[in-house]
């Protein structure tokens, strides 16, 4: 079996082109948590030479002007966007791992023609019609080679996507346009190392010396370039590991000085963590609250406590009370807080449990408790985020995050699906 890259082209602003296709016709950019910084463009955008990482402050004026269009980070439009982009992809593929919210590696079988060119348009097809996301795949012997021909299906236009570098004629050509910044494992320390070597592209890295390789970065190294030679050295991971620990953390709109709207931002974030517990089939047996001020100003605050459970839950109200229990101890009043979160760390597979020796337990009580946050979650799921909640996280707070250019939430809510009038 070959091994596929399949990535979703800017995937954040495809999604939002999905949503409203009237995007497609105009430059795009995504902003990042609080509106700060642009961290995604659509093609349109990148032709105007919008930069990733500008902070919109100084960049608003310039994008008016040329009529760009601004969204806020709609991270439930995009998170589900991507759970049914790769099972679309899963019923396509003999083996898949899922790379990272818009990527994913993939085991596919080459027909008796060995020409993967059909299954890769139908594929592409496919994912455009249901989902509206435009998609490049990379085809290559190893996960290097998907990676590298993923690249070379983007940026060459006539490729329209798709790319095979195990069927092409001269793979040195190929290998000598990736520049070593792009490749695969090549940060920028080490790509500034081997450009001090001489070695400016993939295939110059591919052929230097192993022991000069070796002696700067090891066996990693060395692998890397078994991969560009054409030898598999990473299998597909088809079976996700299990997490050490969850964080949910954001900046505030506004600094915060109060105690009573900091228990409401840790309670909040506390129901998030709680509820990506029980996705995630896990339980916690310690949490971590951490708070700071901006770290440009002059009396710089930062404080953290910790606190052990006395037996490992994803129950949310012992969660609440212990987490409550953690922004008393780390508040200090007259400090402009602008940033806060809560970690569940000492995570175990909720198939078993270890009790406490000092502490009663019982089976029914468990039972409908596990009910109850079932019922919560399914509710909050179909109807939306915070249909039911804890009265602690307080109604519409001013203190949340800045979203002003946010989108409908078009596939998790009911009540914003959008409405086609005929």
């Amino acid at each position: 079996m070959t091994t596929v890259l399949i990535d979703g082209n800017n995937f954040y602003a495809s999604c939002e082109q999905a949503m409203d296709p009237a995007l497609r016709e105009r430059p795009l950019v995504i902003l990042s948590n609080n509106d700060g910084c642009v961290i995604a463009r659509n093609s349109k955008a990148k032709s105007l030479k919008i930069s990733m990482g500008q902070p919109l402050f100084k960049i608003r004026g310039t994008l008016e002007s040329l009529g760009v269009e601004i969204r806020s980070s709609n991270y439930a439009l995009y998170g589900d966007m991507s759970r049914r982009f790769m099972t679309l992809l899963k019923d396509h593929c003999e083996e898949l791992e899922i790379y990272s919210i818009d990527e994913a590696f993939a085991k596919v079988k080459r027909p008796a023609s060995k020409d993967l060119h059909l299954w890769a348009k139908n594929l592409r097809t496919l994912v455009y019609q249901s989902l509206g996301l435009p998609i490049a795949i990379g085809i290559g012997t190893n996960k290097t080679q998907a990676k590298i021909a993923n690249h070379l299906a983007k940026t060459i236009a006539h490729h329209a996507g798709l790319f095979d570098f195990e069927v092409v004629h001269n793979s040195e050509y190929w290998l000598e346009l990736i520049a070593i910044e792009n490749i695969w494992g090549i940060g920028p320390k080490l790509a500034h190392w081997c450009r001090m070597k001489g070695i400016k592209n993939a295939l110059q890295l591919r052929d230097m010396p192993s022991s000069q390789l070796k002696a700067k970065c090891g066996v990693v190294g060395l692998r890397l370039q078994s991969e560009l030679k054409g030898i598999s050295c990473l299998p597909i991971i088809t079976k996700q590991k299990k997490k050490k620990e969850t964080c949910v953390s954001k900046s505030f709109k506004h600094s915060i000085t109060s105690l009573n709207h900091l228990k409401q931002a840790i309670a909040t974030y506390t129901v998030l963590a709680s509820e990506k517990l029980r996705k995630q089939q896990q339980f916690a047996g310690t949490i971590t609250v951490f708070i700071r001020t901006s770290s440009f100003t002059p009396s710089f605050y930062s404080q953290s406590a910790t606190e052990r459970l006395n037996m490992h839950t994803n129950d949310t109200s012992i969660l609440l009370a212990t987490s409550l229990r953690l922004a008393e101890k780390v508040f200090q009043p007259n400090h402009l807080l602008r940033k806060a979160g809560v970690i569940m760390q000492d995570l175990i597979n909720n198939d078993y449990l270890q009790l406490h020796l000092l502490q009663k337990y019982s089976c029914e009580k468990e039972s409908r408790r596990e009910r109850l946050m079932q019922t919560i979650d399914k509710l909050n799921k179909r109807y939306g985020r915070n249909t039911v909640t804890w009265a602690t996280c307080g109604l519409n707070p001013k203190w949340s995050m800045r979203r002003d250019y946010l989108s409908a939430a078009a596939t998790t809510q009911l009540t914003q699906i959008p409405i086609a009038k005929a």
